[in-house]
Order: C-alpha cells, then sequence, then structure tokens
C-alpha cells in the first residue's frame, strides 16, 4: 500500500494520503506552504471535514430516534479512502459507506476529493453524492494549517468585503453561542497576531466575502472559496501555522436538540444526487503580490 502520493507542476510538489483524503504538505518552489503537524499540539495538516463541521452536542447525532456518536468536524478524516485517480498533478479520493462509516451515518453516500496541483496554486474540489433513498444531509469543510513566522513581521488576513466585526461566542462543548464578540476587523482587513486566539477560533458566519487573502512579510496567499459560506480562523498555542478553515455548515447551537436534519446550515441532497464544492489555494511571492497590490 502507497502511503502517500506526490504531484508534481513546475517547480510545485503536493503531497497526499489517502487514510482522511489529507494534503500532507504544499511546496510552491522553496516556499513550504503548509504546517508539518506537531503531536504535541495539533498533530493534522489540512484535514478534510464530513458529514459535520464543527462540535455536536454530546459528542453524538440524533437521526430519528437514534443517536450516533460523531467526532469533531466528522469522520472523513479518520477514514480510509480509494484512490480513484492519479496523475502527475491531479489525484482523486472516494469514501464510499460502509460498515464502518455506518456506525456513525446510516446513509449511502460517496465523498470524492479532488487534488489539481498548477505552479502557483492548489485547486480542491470536493464532490458528495448521495446513494440513499431518503434525503441525506450533510456539511463538508476544509482544514489546511498554513505555516507561517510570527516572528518574520506582520501578518493580515483581508476579507473580499466588508464583514461585521464580530464573531459568535463559542460555549462550552464548542457549541455555538447566541452571544458574540468583537473582533479588530476594520476596513475589511484583521492583523493576525496569535493573541487573537487565546480564547478560542474566530468563526465568521454566512459572510459576505467568498475570496480572502493572507498577506505575509514573504507573499500572499489567495483563498477562493465561492461554496462555502462560513470561514473560520483558528491557531493554537501560538505555533506557526494559521488554520483557514472553509465550512458549509457550522456546529450545534447550544442548547440544541435537534435531529441532523435540524442542524443549522446543513444541505439537504435529495436521493440520487450530487453536488460539487471548490476552493481555490494561489500563492503569490513577495515581488509579485507587491506588484499586483
Amino acid at each position: 500500500m502507497v502511503d502517500s502520493h506526490v504531484l508534481r507542476a513546475g517547480q510545485a510538489r503536493a503531497r497526499f494520503s489517502a487514510q482522511g483524503a489529507q494534503c500532507l504538505g504544499w511546496r510552491v518552489g522553496t516556499r513550504e506552504m503548509l504546517w508539518p503537524g506537531d503531536d504535541a499540539i495539533w498533530s493534522s495538516i489540512a484535514p478534510v471535514l464530513f458529514p459535520t463541521c464543527g462540535w455536536s452536542r454530546g459528542g453524538h447525532i440524533r437521526i430519528g430516534g437514534t443517536h450516533y456518536p460523531m467526532p469533531v468536524h466528522g469522520f472523513a478524516s479518520l477514514s480510509p479512502f480509494d484512490v480513484t485517480q492519479i496523475s502527475q498533478s491531479v489525484v482523486r479520493f472516494t469514501l464510499r459507506d460502509s460498515t464502518d462509516t455506518r456506525r456513525y451515518w446510516p446513509f449511502s453516500f460517496a465523498l470524492s476529493m479532488t487534488y489539481t496541483l498548477h505552479e502557483t496554486a492548489l485547486l480542491v474540489a470536493c464532490e458528495i453524492e448521495n446513494r440513499d433513498m431518503q434525503i441525506m444531509p450533510y456539511a463538508i469543510g476544509l482544514h489546511p494549517g498554513f505555516a507561517l513566522d510570527w516572528q518574520a513581521g506582520a501578518h493580515q488576513f483581508v476579507f473580499e468585503k466588508p464583514e461585521p466585526p464580530q464573531v459568535p461566542i463559542i460555549a462550552q462543548g464548542g457549541l455555538f453561542s447566541a452571544r458574540n464578540r468583537p473582533v479588530p476587523l476594520m476596513d475589511r482587513v484583521l492583523d493576525v497576531t496569535p493573541a487573537l486566539f487565546e480564547a478560542e477560533a474566530l468563526c465568521f458566519l454566512d459572510t459576505q466575502s467568498r475570496s480572502f487573502a493572507l498577506e505575509a512579510p514573504d507573499g500572499r496567499l489567495t483563498i477562493a472559496a465561492p461554496d462555502f459560506p462560513h470561514l473560520v480562523l483558528w491557531n493554537k498555542n501560538a505555533a506557526p501555522f494559521l488554520a483557514v478553515e472553509s465550512w458549509t455548515g457550522t456546529g450545534d447551537p447550544e442548547g440544541f436538540e435537534g435531529t441532523i436534519f435540524e442542524r443549522p446550515s446543513m444541505i439537504h441532497l435529495a436521493s440520487g444526487d450530487s453536488r460539487r464544492h471548490h476552493v481555490r489555494y494561489s500563492w503569490e511571492p513577495l515581488g509579485r503580490a507587491m506588484a499586483s497590490a
């Protein structure tokens, strides 16, 4: 069994694992784009979130009268995918329902993750197919941790459009409360420092923006996420990364007692239907980023 799969495009390289269909590394020239993971802080690198994003109340979901365990961000990152396409610059992984997935999710489905590498960009396409006889609710998300150097200089996160300078307070158990707290977002620009995340992640829900830029001292990372209404920024222990998470759904609200069909922001996919979601990550090194600013 091959543990990892390497894509090439010019001087760019990207490496993937069939376990969780996770990107393990992405390099543009000599620039390492992703955090390498650290078991003592955060062992993941760029996990795929499915069929839920965020925390489920009590660690389970309810479908009809039955409760199913649901890990934070779902079970896709814990699951082995099949490699269903591989070429020099494209790899496609597919997860189909099985005895293991039905412990968490009693639906028949197929989840395919297609990664396409370009010289300065990485494209991710997520396709969900409902193979069940009933409507299937789901959420999907991408959770890459981008490498950065806090000591190298200022970092800013820039939104495409104006957004309210506030985010929900995260309640006990990772649940979304109805209360908000202010964030220092001014004129679409958020100064990114480790102190921003001392309390919790910043969850921008139902954003007007679908494009974002992380301005680093050595260049600009642009994230185009047209199919994802929610953005989450997260760091842990001031480690050298910023997680830029694109979500279609959210975690359970505080006090939520409904079924998974009633969970806010879930997509309800009809029997036999499929749906695709895309994100494009593009890197411009300092010289080019300044020229295009």
